[in-house]
Formats: C-alpha cells, structure tokens, sequence
C-alpha cells in the first residue's frame, strides 16, 4: 500500500530543523509521493531544493493570496521559469481568500508583514496563474476561504488545465463541490476534519465522488486531533503544535471511516486519483 500526500509545505522553516527525523519517518509509513507547495517567490528555489534531493516530491510553484500583496514586480516571469525547469512541476498553492480582509484578526502572528491584498488584486493574480497552468497543463493546488462565488467566477471564465484542479482542505458545501466537479475539480482531505467541531466537513466528504478525493496533511500546519497523531514534533511559540506529515498515515484512516471503508481500498482508489491529477509516480 502507497500513500500519496496532495499537499504539504515541507519547505517550511518551521520543518526544517527536524528534516532528517521528518525524512526517515517518510521512509517508514511509506510514502509514494509529496506535493509541496510553494507560496511565495522566497520559498520556490527550496522547494526546488527538496525536488531535487527527494524523487517522491512533485514541487508546485504558486503565488498564495496572503503573499499577493507582497510580490516584486518580476513574480510572473519568475514563477515561470520555475515551471520551465521541470516539466513534471504543478501550479499552486494559489487561490482567493477573503478572511484575511473581513475576519482576521490585526495582530494575528501568521499575518505580520503582509500587506493584505485587495480581492480584486487576488483575482488578477490567480487568474493569470490558473491561464498559465492552462497552457502548461499543470495540475493546479487551490486555496479558498469565504471567496466561494469568486472562485467560480474565476474558474468558469478562466482558462483552466486539462488534467484538473484540486481544493486543498476543502471547506465548502456538497452542493458547490458538484459544480467545482463539473469544471474539473478534485477534493483533498485534511485531517484537522477529524477534530470533534469538523463534523459539516466530514459530512461532506462523506458525499464527494470517489474518483475525485485525495489526503493532504498540509503539514506543518492543520495538526490532527492528539489522539490521532502517531508522530509529534515539538511546538513553536504563538503557532502551537506542528503537523508531522508522517501523520499522513492518520489522514488515510480517518478518510477510511468518514468514507465507511477499509484502508487498503481507499488507498487504491486515491492512488488512481493521485496519479491522474499530478502524474504518474
């Protein structure tokens, strides 16, 4: 049995302090293959880094909404050239989001130093971006909260790639899933679902097609509930716990019950899945 994480940012700093621990439990769970995701121009040359010294990492370049408001002018070309170099390369983590305008908090420790851009400056930014994965045909990595009308918008009036998209912890409703389905989308499973306030999330995944699911760990971040975490990291001042993405193994069983089936089985079908949205691994 392979397990494929959809989404994770094993570039992060946070992480990097533990990355040979965090490396060699990989090894052990197994996993078959990572997509981490950049976020911003400072992170792209490592996540490049890590593709280049792990075979079962597939790097993804994009530009995140919260970092929108703080790209040079040369973002573009930059994210381009990044893709460029490696042709089995996604597109992502990209997206709207409209909590960091109405509902953050002024001093929320993850938002210090980002001007927080407008939605219209969000929409332009992953517009292009989601076009440029268009022409590439790269498999795109979607970020969305409270923007869900935008997000349609955009993806009706966009191009978009052939091979899909996918909504990484995916928030919405069973009703907008099936439009997003219909353009092309896939839906990955965090496991911070399984904590006891989740249950609307849970409820719809319990509902999504089978060929269109996939698990993410989106590690460092979204930890599992305690009792689901079969690794541990130590926990960082004013962030709280760190996700070890070998709790990657929780996600699959956790997905398992919310989807009333065994493991292996759910395994072969995220397999498929995996693979036809990122590529053969």
């Amino acid at each position: 049995m392979h397990l494929y994480d959809a989404h994770n940012h094993l570039q992060d700093a946070w992480l990097r302090p533990h990355r040979t621990q965090v490396f060699a439990d990989l090894r052990q769970i197994p996993l078959r293959a990572a997509v981490v995701d950049g976020t911003a121009e400072t992170d792209w040359a490592d996540v490049a880094m890590l593709a280049a010294q792990h075979a079962f990492i597939v790097p993804s370049y994009g530009l995140h909404p919260w970092n929108v408001g703080n790209a040079s002018p040369d973002w573009r070309p930059a994210l381009a050239r990044h893709l460029d170099a490696n042709p089995g390369a996604a597109v992502g983590e990209i997206g709207l989001d409209r909590w960091i305008l109405e509902r953050a908090k002024p001093d929320d420790a993850r938002l210090a130093g980002l001007r927080r851009a407008s939605l219209d400056e969000q929409v332009a930014a992953f517009a292009w971006q989601l076009a440029l994965a268009a022409e590439r045909n790269r498999a795109v990595t979607i970020h969305c909260l409270d923007a869900w009308g935008a997000l349609l918008d955009v993806l009706r009036t966009t191009p978009r790639p052939a091979c899909g998209f996918l909504l990484h912890a995916y928030g919405g409703s069973a009703e907008l899933a099936r439009e997003f389905a219909a353009l092309g989308g896939y839906f990955s499973f965090n496991g911070y679902f399984l904590g006891e306030r989740q249950a609307a999330q849970r409820a719809v995944f319990a509902t999504l097609p089978d060929d269109r699911l996939l698990a993410e760990t989106d590690a460092p971040a979204m930890p599992l509930p305690a009792e689901r975490r079969a690794y541990s990291l130590p926990g960082v001042a004013d962030r709280g716990p760190l996700n070890h993405p070998a709790n990657l193994t929780g996600v699959y069983a956790g997905l398992a019950e919310v989807r009333r089936t065994d493991v292996t089985t759910l395994a072969v079908q995220l397999e498929q899945n995996f693979q036809r949205l990122f590529g053969r691994r």
